[in-house]
């Protein structure tokens, strides 16, 4: 999907929303778990249930590899039923890879000629060369992290150099030198508030994965406030406050709720902007 395509989604849905899909097999309704694959009938239900609301699924890797390979049977089924039913939403496997060149180039194999999704997450510690490998694919996504919403971000993300900047700002800046707004996007925290002002000073017209709004306690207004751009240019991500809005039978209509009521929020903001 390029990023036409992208925009055009969040126009017509009057959404910029991404369900993360972090299935948690000891979170999921008890009435699920006697099901022959509980997590993606799981998935199956909140995907139906959200569709309307949303313009992208993010499957958090690390939720399907801990149940071996029945998870991962799992994650391909849901990736499957997406291309199937839902050929319109972005998918995002968070799946923060990167690694040597070679390495690199197997999980870019993986992910984007296995798996055909849209998007992955990827580390950018190694750098250039251990992120080139990924963007070597066309209508394809490098999501880059840069400033995350988790409190150790601060420990190296937020360090300065002998000039001042900071390291999240030097890896936008060096980055812009491998891809460009078209093939990469970056990974900034809903909590960081204003430090969203130095993000678009790096990078003023790249599209950000914006994690953290719900249960982490990010600001959907304030996220808007100070990274939207005319063309949108975010993907606000919201996992446990959707997908785990209800324990009970009724969890896909509480799913559904909770996806409405972001959607209509991003439909005021995207109103602001003149996308509609």
């Amino acid at each position: 999907m390029d990023r036409q395509q992208l925009v055009e989604q969040i126009r017509e849905k009057q959404s910029f929303l991404c369900v993360g899909l972090d299935t948690d097999i000891k979170k999921i309704p008890e009435c699920l778990k006697g099901e022959k694959d509980p997590i993606f009938t799981f998935n199956q239900t909140i995907i139906d249930a959200t569709a309307p609301y949303c313009i992208a699924y993010k499957p958090n890797l690390a939720f399907y590899e801990s149940m071996g390979l029945s998870g991962m049977k799992a994650f391909q089924e849901t990736i499957d039923y997406l291309k199937e039913n839902y050929p319109h939403h972005f998918i995002i496997a968070d799946a923060k890879r990167g690694d040597i060149g070679n390495t690199s180039a197997m999980y870019a194999r993986t992910f984007f000629e296995n798996y055909n999704v849209d998007a992955l997450t990827v580390a950018p510690y190694m750098g250039e060369d251990s992120v080139k490998p990924f963007l070597s694919y066309p209508d394809k996504w490098v999501i880059l992290l840069a400033l995350t919403s988790n409190p150790g971000s601060h420990d190296f993300q937020l360090t300065k150099d002998e000039k001042g900047e900071r390291l999240f700002e030097k890896v936008i800046r060096r980055s812009q030198d491998w891809g460009n707004i078209d093939n990469m996007m970056y990974v900034v925290g809903a909590t960081q508030g204003e430090l969203f002002n130095a993000i678009r000073k790096c990078a003023p017209k790249s599209f950000l994965l914006v994690p953290g709004v719900g249960a982490q306690g990010g600001s959907l207004q304030e996220v808007c406030q100070h990274a939207i751009i005319s063309d949108c240019g975010l993907i606000v991500n919201s996992s446990r406050g959707i997908i785990y809005a209800s324990h009970e039978k009724d969890f896909g209509q509480a799913a559904t709720k909770k996806a409405l009521a972001l959607q209509q929020q991003m439909s005021i903001e995207l109103q602001k902007i003149g996308l509609k």
